[in-house]
């Protein structure tokens, strides 16, 4: 299978990357930081996929960093919105097979624990302009396949961690934070809220999830990629420390709280794995593990 991946360079991007590699794909990533190709220039992105002719687009390219997205809510908007019409306007004008959208479950916002597990019938409410304007790229995905006929899949992908992500996000941060003390002896770390409850996924079982929508997704539809467990930011942070060589106490920092923060997620990915088979495969436990042994690499001695 002839596969692009925009983002290419990104966190999810780069596993989705390799995992299309391994499994036999002729992939071609398309990143600014690789290539120069800005999304948001109609033309440059209409002459790159159509140079490149793939079957299926996995469409990772966006601003994807919520506090960055509250300081400059026009850029992300630009990146997400107006990136994402032009990747599948190229795509229809190409004759690409399927685009597979990454959205984001950050769509949903604020859910009460009653309407828990989280599932695609849920009604959004974006609280934040990251997950505002990937609201905005479904409509434009969806009115593509509507509109004019386009193979598109969409899925709302819950917490991703595991090795290589950025230390801008919470378990790669206290990663860091403890691989550095582990040479330095520091005895703490700083950390936002703590109670918070997430749905965490591997990034390797997203890579997974993606190209499992790409063969047996059904056009149009909609899919949570979610463990179906939430956890507290706080098993993240003691399980890392469990498993380090560093002593280390948990300092919360003002500046790392957000304005708005839900309080629980759990999402349902029934219908996901009803249509493809998908399933997480890799445990939690094992994870950190490896997310800790990545910042441990990255620590310049």
């Amino acid at each position: 299978m002839k596969s692009l991946v925009t983002g290419g360079s990104g966190f999810v991007g780069r596993t989705l990357v390799g995992h299309l590699e391994e499994m036999g794909d002729d992939v071609t990533a398309l990143d600014r930081s690789l290539d120069g190709i800005d999304l948001t220039d109609r033309n440059a992105t209409l002459e790159a996929i159509g140079g490149i002719q793939p079957e299926v687009i996995y469409h990772l390219a966006a601003q994807a960093h919520v506090p960055a997205a509250w300081s400059d809510p026009i850029h992300t908007f630009r990146c997400n919105v107006e990136g994402t019409l032009n990747v599948v306007d190229a795509a229809r004008a190409t004759g690409v097979q399927r685009v597979v959208f990454a959205s984001s479950a950050d769509i949903y916002g604020a859910v009460d624990q009653r309407d828990l597990p989280i599932s695609e019938a849920t009604v959004p409410r974006p609280n934040n302009p990251y997950a505002a304007s990937k609201l905005a790229a479904e409509a434009v995905v969806q009115q593509s396949f509507h509109g004019h006929g386009l193979d598109v899949v969409t899925l709302r992908a819950f917490n991703q961690f595991g090795p290589g992500q950025s230390p801008g996000f919470v378990s790669a941060g206290f990663a860091h934070q403890i691989a550095a003390a582990e040479r330095s002896g520091a005895s703490y770390i700083e950390v936002g809220r703590l109670d918070v409850r997430r749905d965490f996924s591997d990034v390797r079982d997203v890579a997974r999830a993606f190209r499992l929508a790409a063969l047996s997704g059904q056009p149009g539809a909609v899919y949570n990629v979610a463990s179906g467990v939430d956890r507290a930011i706080e098993q993240i942070a003691h399980g890392l420390a469990e498993i380090s060589t560093a002593q280390v106490q948990f300092v919360q920092n003002p500046e790392l709280v957000r304005d708005v923060d839900t309080p629980i997620v759990r999402g349902d990915a029934s219908a996901l794995s009803a249509a493809t088979q998908w399933s997480p495969q890799i445990p939690f436990e094992a994870t950190l593990r490896d997310v800790l042994e990545d910042a441990r690499t990255r620590i310049t001695p």
